[in-house]
């Protein structure tokens, strides 16, 4: 059996260093229903236990980032009456936290650059014995499990290429960690993504090496976000370890919204915006009752302020599955 990591299974100490959570809207489109109860929990959760909550704009999506989709999203906040302590914080106004981080990883033979396409490393993952290939350039990797067959030799480097793809060397084992609301979890990122994407041939850190890096100088140790990222947190942890960053955050990891077919909220669901409601003149408790029944704060539909919802709100009430929005939730709203 492949070692286990030593990230903690139990979460850290809450009392051992103030808490601090982070509202992270990313600016590639406007926020929908789905975003608004992640982040109206988010806030009950911190409001109701004290905890410090920063605004953080993670805008390094490259071509995705849609203009003034930040600002957007912050005033939608605002009409929600979800509020903050600090920020907000825009990740893409000082790189520099992020090139340190790669220059410590490229150093310690912990990362290296790759340029090859994701159709060479699934050519590559499919050949017999593991064959590697040479050397490509094009597209980032993405999902595509990256075979540690196609890593170059290991050793010290110095980032000098920020215009190439450069992947974290992921070490084989299971990443054990307690969810706050998913409950233990063991993952093993080797076996799943393999060597991922850590800074990117835009010149930017990819999202796993930036939320890490922004979130330890930024005191988060609470994050609440959706159960797509479950994974994530795993990969997270070992980027963690890497940078010689001591403690884990508590992670609660809450179900989606999905759609009646079942798949999370899009486009193809409709005009699911939050702001789509608001320009129809749907008051914002309006809103905030439906996401309180999604949140299992009621078993009805009904207008409920902010702070109700704060006051009433408790995570041993949350649905265990998916919820799903249906066309008597959208007529509700608009009724």
């Amino acid at each position: 059996m492949a070692p286990e990591s030593q990230a903690d299974a139990h979460p850290p100490n809450r009392d051992a260093l103030p808490r601090v959570t982070r509202l992270a809207p990313s600016p590639t489109g406007a926020l929908h229903l789905g975003n608004a109860r992640t982040f109206l929990v988010n806030w009950a959760m911190a409001r109701a236990a004290g905890w410090r909550i920063v605004l953080r704009i993670e805008d390094l999506d490259g071509p995705r980032v849609k203009h003034d989709a930040a600002t957007r999203a912050i005033e939608t906040l605002r009409w929600l009456g979800i509020d903050w302590d600090d920020g907000p914080l825009v990740q893409s106004d000082d790189l520099s936290p992020f090139v340190e981080a790669m220059r410590a990883l490229a150093r310690e033979g912990k990362a290296y650059p790759c340029a090859l396409t994701r159709a060479e490393i699934e050519d590559a993952a499919s050949a017999p014995h593991g064959a590697s290939v040479s050397m490509g350039s094009g597209q980032p990797g993405g999902e595509s499990r990256f075979p540690a067959s196609l890593r170059p030799p290991l050793v010290p480097r110095e980032f000098d290429d920020p215009e190439t793809n450069w992947r974290f060397v992921t070490p084989p084992g299971h990443v054990a960690f307690a969810d706050a609301f998913c409950g233990p979890q063991r993952l093993d990122p080797s076996e799943t993504v393999g060597d991922f994407v850590i800074w990117t041939k835009r010149g930017q850190p990819a999202y796993q090496l930036a939320v890490v890096v922004d979130d330890h100088r930024q005191g988060v140790n609470e994050v609440v976000r959706g159960d797509d990222l479950l994974d994530s947190a795993a990969r997270q942890i070992l980027l963690r370890r890497a940078l010689g960053i001591a403690q884990d955050p508590v992670y609660t990891h809450l179900p989606l919204v999905v759609g009646e077919d079942g798949r999370r909220l899009a486009k193809r669901h409709g005009d699911t915006r939050v702001e789509h409601y608001r320009e129809r003149k749907v008051p914002a408790e309006r809103v905030i009752g439906l996401l309180a029944r999604w949140s299992g704060v009621t078993d009805r539909r009904e207008p409920m302020t902010p702070d109700e919802f704060r006051e009433r709100f408790s995570l041993e009430r949350m649905p265990r599955s998916a919820v799903v929005f249906t066309s008597e939730d959208d007529a509700w709203l608009l009724g």
